[in-house]
């Protein structure tokens, strides 16, 4: 061995475990980001959350009017974001390709035989998944506030009648935009973590998507039952996460806006918590 070969051993060996811990991190996030954006599929996918969240906000917007002498029982804010029920679906297919696209090819092999530490690699995969997701939401988001400005006011949503136009200046508004961002996010992590628990990639979108749509339809399904109704509305993901758009009749909400995006965030946690536990106790 070369003496500096040998320094360069030796200064490693001396460095502290935090900071070999993160240095090995920064390499399994570099690792992460370059499968991300080596390959197209990814940046379609976050580019199809955007476009398919305006349209359908627009198309929302567009369709909803305030007919004079009526009143209108209409969140501005909410109408805007029905995009986001949308484009969950499309993050939701980003996040576990991200796990189970690997395991469908073998690759996942290489990458646990390079990185051993197992959780390593799903902090890194939801690290990286987390940023993508959140720029693109945040692209998204801003473009269906900026729809609903355009276009509200022509339907007679007008301040004269009680609405004031979308505004990033408004608080409720802002909590209502940024909430949207957080929340696709979070969808993107609890697809993760339900791809690392599932591997397979068609019984887990299914499972997602069913958590996500399934929970809202039995609601209405069931509204008669106010009580169990009211339960599903307060404890699943889709119901308690989206009550962060509500800026208006704040008091009849199962739970508060910041509660339910938590309710959201538990879900999440939980899935990232299974899906770590079986990556570790499972074979590749």
């Amino acid at each position: 061995m070369s003496a500096p070969t040998r320094l360069l051993s030796d200064n490693s060996k001396k460095r502290p475990a935090a900071v070999q811990v993160a240095t090995v991190q920064l390499a399994v996030l570099r690792a992460e980001w370059t499968k991300v954006h080596t390959v197209p599929g990814p940046a379609w996918l976050l580019t199809a959350t955007a476009a398919l969240t305006i349209a359908v906000s627009t198309a929302a917007d567009a369709a909803t009017r305030c007919p004079r002498g009526l009143a209108c029982p209409v969140d501005p804010a909410r109408l805007s974001l029905t995009g986001i029920q949308f484009g969950q679906a499309v993050v939701a297919v980003l996040a576990v390709l991200a796990v189970s696209g690997e395991y469908s090819t073998g690759m996942i092999r290489t990458t646990l035989t390079a990185v051993p530490g197992r959780t390593a690699v799903l902090a890194a995969k939801a690290v990286v998944l987390t940023g993508l997701v959140l720029a693109s939401a945040a692209v998204a988001v801003a473009g269906c506030l900026l729809a609903g400005r355009l276009l509200l006011p022509g339907h007679g949503f007008t301040p004269a009648r009680g609405f004031a136009p979308l505004s990033p200046g408004d608080g409720a508004v802002l909590r209502a935009g940024a909430g949207s961002v957080l929340y696709l996010a979070l969808i993107g992590l609890l697809a993760l973590g339900c791809a690392a628990l599932i591997r397979d990639s068609a019984v887990a979108i299914g499972l997602v998507l069913g958590l996500l749509y399934l929970a809202p339809i039995v609601a209405a399904a069931i509204a008669s039952d106010a009580a169990w109704a009211g339960r599903l509305d307060r404890y699943a993901p889709t119901s308690a996460g989206l009550t962060i758009q509500d800026t208006t009749g704040l008091r009849h909400l199962a739970v508060g806006p910041w509660g339910g995006l938590g309710v959201l965030a538990a879900w999440a946690a939980g899935a990232l918590l299974a899906g770590g536990l079986a990556l570790r106790l499972r074979d590749a």
